[in-house]
C-alpha cells in the first residue's frame, strides 16, 4: 500500500507539558483518514506539524515523500489548508479570494481563470461567486475555504474540524462534498474531527487521540466490531449499589459511569434489557430511564479511556 503521510514517534512539547506524544501515522493515498478526539487532545498540533506551521520536538513526518522539516518548500507545494477558525475577508468576493490565492501559489496566468472556474464549480458557488463574503451562509463559507485550498491541486487537503459550528443539515452537505471531492478531484484528505458520526460517515480510517497519544486507528467498522457488545445506559436512584451489584454479573463485560448516568457493555444487549431492570426491582433500586445502543465510535473511545468523548472535551 502506498502511503502519503507518514510520522515516526512525532513529539511536540511545550517547556513541560507534551500536545503529541510519539505518534505514529501512515495515511493511505487517496483516503479520507480521520484524527478523532476531543478538544485539547493534540488534533490541531498535529496537523500544524504536518503542514509545517510547528516544527517536531523530536521525531519525522514526511508528507508526499517529503520530510516536513528539511523540505518544507516541497511539503507545502503539496497540500492545502482549511484551518478550524475562519480565515476569510468579508469584503472580498468568493472569485477575488480564490484570485489572490491561486497568485499565492503561483498558479500560471495562462490557466489562472479557468482554475477558479473549475473551482467555482466544484463547491456550487459559481451563482455567488462574484457576492461579496459577507453575505454568505455558514455552509457556503466553509466551501470557499475547500475550494481556497484546492485552487493549486495539492495532493493532500488538510481539514482541521472542517464542520465545526455549522448546523446539522449544513454538516451534512460538507460531508457529501468531502465524499465527492475524495471520490473525483484524486486527492488524500487528513481531517481532525471530535465529531463521532463524521468520523465513521466520512472515513475510510480513523485514528483516535487523547492527551497527546494515538490509542488506536483502524476503519470505523472494525474498530467498532473488536467491541462485540451493545451498550446499555441507565439511571437509577442508587447508583453506587447498582453498580456494585451489576458489575459481577457474568454476562456484563464492562461497566462506567459517566455523571449520573451507568454505562453497560454487554453482548446481545436487546435481550439482557428487560433481566437487568429485573435485577434492579428485585434489589429495590428505581430505574428512571434505559436505552439500548449498538456499537459506535463513542464506545470505542469509552473502551480504551474509560470516559466519553465530549467528557473529555
Amino acid at each position: 500500500m502506498e502511503y502519503i503521510i507518514e510520522t515516526q514517534d512525532i513529539v511536540k512539547r511545550y517547556d513541560d507539558f507534551t500536545a503529541v506524544n510519539g505518534v505514529n501515522l501512515k495515511v493511505p493515498k487517496n483516503s479520507v483518514y480521520g484524527v478523532l478526539g476531543p478538544n485539547g487532545a493534540g488534533k490541531t498540533t498535529l496537523i500544524s506539524m504536518l503542514c509545517t506551521i510547528l516544527h517536531p520536538t523530536s521525531g519525522w513526518a514526511k508528507v508526499n515523500g517529503y520530510d516536513v522539516v528539511k523540505n518544507p518548500k516541497q511539503v507545502r507545494e503539496s497540500i492545502g489548508i482549511v484551518f478550524q477558525s475562519r480565515a476569510l475577508d468579508d469584503i472580498l468576493t468568493g472569485r477575488e479570494h480564490l484570485e489572490m490565492h491561486a497568485s499565492l501559489y503561483g498558479v500560471p496566468k495562462d490557466v489562472r481563470e479557468s482554475r477558479i472556474t473549475e473551482i467555482l464549480d466544484l463547491i456550487a458557488l459559481g451563482k455567488k461567486a462574484d457576492e461579496f463574503v459577507k453575505t454568505y451562509s455558514g455552509g457556503m463559507k466553509r466551501r470557499l475555504e475547500i475550494g481556497r485550498g484546492l485552487i493549486h491541486h495539492p495532493k493532500v487537503l488538510f481539514l482541521d474540524e472542517p464542520t465545526l459550528g455549522l448546523d446539522p443539515q449544513t454538516r451534512e452537505s460538507i460531508w457529501e462534498y468531502i465524499n465527492e471531492l475524495n471520490k473525483n478531484q484524486d486527492v488524500t484528505v487528513l481531517m481532525t474531527t471530535h465529531y463521532m458520526e463524521e468520523a465513521d460517515k466520512l472515513c475510510d480510517e480513523v485514528a483516535i487521540i487523547n492527551q497527546g497519544k494515538i490509542i488506536t486507528a483502524d476503519s470505523p467498522k472494525n474498530l467498532k466490531r473488536e467491541l462485540k457488545a451493545d451498550t446499555i445506559t441507565i439511571m437509577v436512584d442508587k447508583p453506587e449499589l447498582f453498580m456494585e451489584k451489576v458489575e459481577k454479573l457474568e454476562f456484563v463485560r464492562d461497566i462506567f459511569r459517566i455523571d449520573s448516568e451507568i454505562k453497560i457493555m454487554v453482548e446481545r444487549g436487546d435481550y439482557l434489557v428487560p433481566e437487568i431492570v429485573n435485577f434492579a426491582n428485585q434489589l429495590d433500586i428505581f430505574v428512571n430511564s434505559v436505552e439500548l445502543e449498538h456499537p459506535n465510535l463513542e464506545d470505542v473511545f469509552l473502551k480504551y479511556t474509560g470516559r466519553t468523548i465530549q467528557g473529555e472535551g
